[in-house]
């Protein structure tokens, strides 16, 4: 074949394979595949992410308000709040956070803000649950002793919170000669897919309800048989 006539089949071939549109869609569809396939992990992952944001919310409302509400009721006195019922209020967070592993990735901190016949106000008690612990994670408006509140000596009377607890635009404060039961959670983020596409976030929320009843704000009570106090010296399962 001369070198004229290989040209022209060169030619022919050339514009056969130009005008051959088989398998193009395939082509298209498997070149935009990967685009498509990061998109949808990424709508994924921001769904999932709003999910669990609106999922802790509510957990913390829902711990506050059942904080708020719970004791030993009494038609001629006081109502008492025990270990046992801090511990209930805190299974019902504990089977809500389940699906996504809040215990074992977060922390939950439950705060008695309270002000006194003399109008001074302090946080009397804290109680939490969740094994992260550690800056990031603890409560960042105010921490109090293990022993805080467990009796009703001036020892055990809490640490001085003037201003009240949360954000600096968002400050709660608890009325006069009552109490606020104010929740803090501290959530590490785990992704479906991924921490390159949303990095390390940890989830945080607040939510906080004024006690309801004549509550007895001495102390928790704790009579026999006695319950295990959920402190935030430690981990807490």
């Amino acid at each position: 074949m001369s070198e004229m006539n290989r040209l022209l089949f060169l030619c022919r071939r050339s514009r056969r394979i130009l005008a051959d549109r088989a398998g193009v869609a395939l082509i298209e569809f498997g070149l935009s595949l990967p685009i498509i396939m990061a998109l949808g992990i990424y709508g994924a992952e921001l769904a999932n992410f709003a999910l669990i944001n609106m999922k802790i919310s509510q957990i913390a409302l829902n711990l506050s308000d059942n904080a708020s509400r719970v004791g030993l009721s009494s038609g001629l006195a006081q109502q008492q709040l025990r270990e046992y019922d801090i511990n209930d209020v805190f299974q019902a967070s504990r089977l809500q956070g389940k699906s996504f592993d809040l215990i074992d990735n977060g922390r939950i901190t439950l705060s008695s803000l309270e002000t006194d016949e003399y109008n001074v106000q302090r946080i009397h008690w804290q109680r939490c649950l969740g094994n992260k612990t550690g800056t990031g994670f603890d409560s960042t408006y105010g921490t109090t002793s293990a022993t805080a509140g467990s009796d009703a000596s001036i020892g055990n009377a809490g640490t001085l919170a003037p201003l009240g607890m949360g954000p600096v635009n968002a400050k709660v404060s608890a009325p006069p000669q009552s109490g606020v039961m104010f929740v803090e959670i501290n959530y590490a983020y785990e992704p479906l897919f991924a921490k390159i596409l949303l990095g390390n976030q940890v989830i945080r929320y607040t939510a906080s309800y004024i006690v309801r009843d004549r509550r007895d704000f001495s102390q928790i009570f704790n009579p026999a048989p006695k319950v295990t106090a959920m402190t935030c010296t430690q981990a807490r399962s």
